[in-house]
């Protein structure tokens, strides 16, 4: 009949039903896996190829000078003849961002239960949380080193103050998003407030929270190097004022892309992390998902 639902014998049989009304879908072979991940990436790889071919473009045609942009072979020669030292200030900044980033995650989640819960501490402490945030911390840097000297303290806290309001946001958000008949099922079962926490508040936040995190761990890195920025002797922020200082570009252009690997990298550890830890999201579902009929 016109407009009627139908399903083919042969859907039928390829997609196995395990209760009334609900087919489970197969898990993807590896093949399919691969297939899946090559769909995924091959555009933004289209699109890094075709930014490196216009640096190259432009290096090549010398539409500017040399100096003042140096070509891919350049930058990458002086990565192949520095590792040691381009990984020596690598691995002061991702401390400082990583060491950050955490401090900024477990004060974010504990702020933000205490803002979920009291109402008074949401409406104290949310104002100073967005007046914090909208101040430029390139502007309070050269405060913290005076207080806090040039060791790596200054660095750490830049960090945790950049990486902090995505975190503290997003988990109030993801607190407050909760179905509320769920809470009111959970108080008339006679749940206590931190089984209601721990069994429906917080993994319903979940989803939100690494949404926060996902921009958070990228903001720390940009909070590592501003504070090396300001004052220091090791890190890729320093590596890239000594070069600018001394026109050195292709190492300043190394400097730079080895600082836009390592906030790729750790957004991509929070990626599979996500993907870990919540299978069961509706954003998550494209592996194992189930169709009704």
């Amino acid at each position: 009949m016109p407009g009627e639902f139908t399903v083919s014998q042969s859907a039928l049989q390829a997609t196995p039903v395990t209760t009334a009304g609900v087919a489970e879908r197969s898990r993807p072979t590896l093949r399919q896996r691969t297939a899946e991940a090559a769909e995924k990436s091959w555009r933004p790889l289209v699109l890094l190829l075709v930014c490196f071919g216009a640096w190259w473009l432009i290096a090549a045609t010398e539409m500017v000078e040399a100096y003042l942009v140096p070509s891919p072979g350049a930058t990458f020669d002086v990565i192949l003849d520095k590792p040691d030292y381009l990984w020596q200030h690598t691995w002061v900044t991702t401390y400082e961002t990583l060491l950050g980033f955490v401090i900024a995650v477990a004060v974010g989640i504990l702020s933000a239960v205490v803002m979920v819960y009291s109402t008074t501490v949401e409406k104290t402490l949310y104002p100073i949380l967005l007046f914090a945030q909208v101040v430029p911390k390139i502007a309070i840097a050269p405060l913290f080193v005076v207080w806090l000297g040039f060791g790596i303290a200054p660095k750490i806290l830049i960090a945790v103050l950049i990486a902090f309001f995505p975190v503290v946001i997003s988990m109030v958000t993801g607190l407050k998003a909760v179905d509320p008949e769920m809470l009111q099922l959970s108080s008339t079962m006679g749940a206590r407030p931190w089984q209601t926490f721990l069994k429906i508040r917080f993994p319903a936040s979940l989803p939100h929270l690494f949404s926060g995190l996902k921009v958070a761990v990228t903001l720390a890195v940009t909070g590592a190097v501003v504070g090396e920025f300001v004052g220091a002797n090791e890190g890729l922020g320093y590596v890239i004022l000594q070069a600018n200082g001394n026109l050195d570009t292709p190492m300043l252009f190394a400097g730079l892309l080895v600082m836009s690997l390592i906030g790729v990298v750790l957004f991509v550890i929070v990626e599979i992390a996500e993907k870990l830890l919540l299978p069961w999201h509706a954003s998550r579902r494209d592996v194992a998902a189930t169709t009704t009929y």
